[in-house]
């Protein structure tokens, strides 16, 4: 069975569970994806599935990419990504994966990318709690001193600064999928994900199973 598929985030809402809870979701349009490629053991040296995911008009893509896509129908794709798959002679060029790999109650990892939010400060980038405000201060939102006098001469590695925010590859472990709607390959995982609305995400199978 293939590992994973990829999908695109609508955004969050909100549903009720049987004993008046409300469970806060993301919605995922997941899939379907197209086999564009098979990895194999004897000729790649692992055993994959390439998929191509968002279908664009032939002329957004570049020519080697075209050629490539041919291979497997007429479609070409934004996104392409590989998942694992442990049996590939089972799959051909051009299948759809769809919904149907996953189950309501089954815990996935999803992967995205977080919101970029620029150049950022010490309190927003790395929630400092700022200086005081009282009594003729003048360090409010700066990070104060971050050096050392003889010894060790230097900044340590990790030390919180201002920089660039964002922007960077992030998983949530082992969430609960709360529903599937497979008509309209819509996929309802309990809590947030990383990234924006309308961000690519890649639903897989979760490495580390969650203790009971």
């Amino acid at each position: 069975m293939c590992k994973g598929l990829m999908g695109k985030k609508l955004g969050m809402t909100g549903l009720f569970a049987s004993d008046g809870r409300v469970i806060p979701v993301t919605v995922i349009q997941a899939g379907p994806c197209v086999v564009t490629q098979i990895k194999t053991q004897a000729t790649d040296g692992y055993n994959a599935l390439q998929l191509g995911f968002d279908e664009v008009k032939p002329r957004l893509v570049t020519k080697p990419r075209q050629g490539h896509f041919r291979k497997s129908g007429e479609a070409c794709f934004r996104h392409v990504q590989e998942f694992p798959v442990e049996r590939p002679e089972e799959y051909s060029v051009g299948q759809q994966i769809t919904l149907e790999i996953f189950a309501v109650g089954e815990r996935v990892d999803v992967s995205g990318t977080t919101k970029g939010r620029g150049f950022a400060g010490v309190i927003k980038k790395e929630g400092f709690s700022g200086g005081r405000t009282t009594h003729g201060s003048k360090c409010h939102r700066i990070p104060g001193s971050i050096g050392s006098s003889a010894w060790p001469s230097r900044v340590f590695k990790g030390k919180g600064l201002p920089g660039h925010y964002g922007v960077e590859r992030q998983t949530m472990q082992n969430i609960e999928i709360v529903d599937i709607r497979p008509e309209d390959h819509v996929l309802l995982v309990k809590g947030a994900v990383p990234g924006p609305a309308s961000g690519l995400v890649a639903i897989k199978k979760p490495k580390i199973q969650k203790k009971k």
